[in-house]
């Protein structure tokens, strides 16, 4: 494609600190004192077990879930940012998405340029433009009619990322992007989100369930198990052996593959 009007809005992707962050549900205690990193242009993959926090986590950098802490994006406290200017540094892609009834792919991923819309105002030749180019980037752009009903799993999830890049955002957050798609599909998915990461220099914190997909994709990997930060840092420091039994309870051997560290469960003997 020729220069796009879908790129984000600033040449690199943003910042993004978690300083001291903890948040609950009722009297139960599900991120506790959490400090996180992500450098511009990077990508971190938060990973843990069920239940130690993943989706909490990334929902309170977004403000969607009270907290305690400070989120920084660029050295600029979210919580001081309105909206709308939130939304245009930080775009999210929610593991199980609402998807309205009755309402066409490109209708769908128009709603993405809400944030840069006055409200109640029209869809500008700007709007349109953007749309149809995150479209044809995604190969979404032979089923803008369709309802989004009718697309497949993987179609959707790309419709979803869609609506996400449209916001033109810093930072990108996807919370199990790859959540129930087969292996191809989930390829796919990760394969698209590094291509865009590497040509726009969009930030990505993601959490992933599958860890050899988390090796070979992200740059850096955040362990959280019971709310903390067990164990940060590339790939290879990160998912060991050792790490993957006191985690996870889990018998695995961890090999160096192409793209890095590949994750082999044990069968247990006898």
């Amino acid at each position: 494609m020729t220069g796009s009007p879908a790129a984000p809005s600033g040449t690199v992707g943003a910042r993004v600190e978690v300083i001291g962050m903890s948040a609950s549900y009722g009297r139960t205690r599900v991120l506790d004192n959490v400090r996180l990193t992500v450098e511009p242009g990077g990508w971190l993959a938060v990973i843990g077990p069920n239940g130690s926090g993943k989706s909490t986590l990334l929902r309170s950098i977004l403000g969607f879930h009270a907290h305690d802490g400070l989120v920084r994006v660029d050295g600029a406290p979210t919580s001081g940012m309105p909206r709308r200017e939130r939304a245009r540094q930080l775009a999210y892609s929610p593991q199980r998405p609402v998807l309205p009834e009755a309402v066409s792919t490109r209708d769908y991923v128009a709603l993405g340029r809400t944030p840069h819309r006055a409200l109640l105002a029209p869809p500008r030749a700007v709007d349109r433009q953007v749309v149809e180019d995150v479209m044809e980037r995604l190969g979404l752009d032979g089923m803008a009619d369709r309802l989004l009903r009718t697309l497949s799993g993987g179609e959707q999830q790309r419709a979803v990322l869609a609506r996400a890049l449209a916001q033109q955002p810093r930072v990108l957050l996807l919370d199990e992007p790859t959540a129930a798609l087969d292996l191809g599909h989930a390829q796919q998915v990760l394969d698209l989100v590094d291509r865009l990461r590497r040509q726009d220099g969009l930030t990505v914190l993601s959490s992933l369930h599958d860890l050899t997909l988390a090796g070979q994709y992200a740059d850096r990997l955040a362990l959280l198990s019971a709310g903390r930060v067990a164990v940060e840092g590339s790939p290879a420091d990160v998912l060991t052996a050792a790490a993957l039994q006191t985690h996870y309870g889990a018998r695995a051997q961890v090999v160096t593959g192409p793209s890095g560290p590949v994750v082999l469960p044990i069968r247990a003997p006898g």
